[in-house]
């Protein structure tokens, strides 16, 4: 039974445009979970592209993945990403037994990420996993022009917070089945805690690619290669 990673990258991005084709530490953003892909082939069978656009097809390609032409009825800015995933596992044909989603947006991760969320996967009673990371903010509701703490009282120091964990993006495994539902992270799914400066990138603007930047040429990201 295989495990295969599927990366969604459509071509439309309106708050940074192309953005998954952008340059970020000399290679393209789609890269950097292409290659992080192939450096845990233990782990991975196949790496799907699922895209509507002609250079990240082509990118897609020559870093050595395989490529799904997403249709344009799939591909517009209020679609879930589970369609496209649903859709590669329609087209490919193959029988399937793990599906790992890699978002090109999060292209840093903890290089021992992947093996450790995978054990957890195949060892829990789960049929679904996604990474999340604790929250240290204070954060209120704003009403009436007034503020309203929603998760501590006023006055209460940060590291007494009742502990609350966000949704970080960087890694989702699911089984097939579950995809061909229409759905990625189950009832039972298991939240895999990740404390990495990495769960903070997520790239949607100009700063966010700059400060993924500042991360590598800092060397707090370890870039990789085929």
């Amino acid at each position: 039974m295989k495990t295969i990673v599927i990366i969604p990258a459509r071509g439309g991005s309106k708050r940074l445009p192309n953005k998954n084709i952008l340059s970020l530490g000399g290679m393209p953003l789609i890269a950097h979970s292409i290659l992080y892909a192939q450096n845990n082939s233990a782990i991975i069978d196949e790496i799907y592209i699922s895209t509507d656009d002609a250079a990240i097809k082509r990118i897609a390609r020559e870093y050595g993945a395989k490529v799904i032409d997403r249709p344009e009825s799939l591909s517009g800015d209020l679609e879930p990403t589970v369609s496209s995933l649903k859709h590669v596992l329609e087209s490919i044909g193959k029988e399937v037994e793990n599906v790992i989603l890699l978002q090109a947006t999060n292209p840093l991760r903890p290089q021992n990420l992947l093996n450790e969320a995978f054990e957890v996967y195949q060892g829990g009673n789960c049929d679904s996993l996604f990474t999340v990371s604790r929250n240290y903010q204070k954060l209120g509701k704003i009403e009436g022009n007034k503020f309203h703490p929603f998760n501590y009282n006023i006055g209460q120091r940060s590291q007494d917070l009742e502990p609350l964990f966000f949704e970080n993006g960087l890694l989702y495994i699911s089984t097939a089945s579950l995809i061909l539902q229409e759905i990625i992270i189950s009832e039972n799914a298991f939240p895999f805690e990740v404390n990495s400066i990495f769960a903070n990138v997520d790239i949607d603007t100009e700063e966010d690619l700059e400060y993924a930047e500042y991360l590598i040429k800092k060397g707090l990201a370890r870039l990789r290669s085929t």
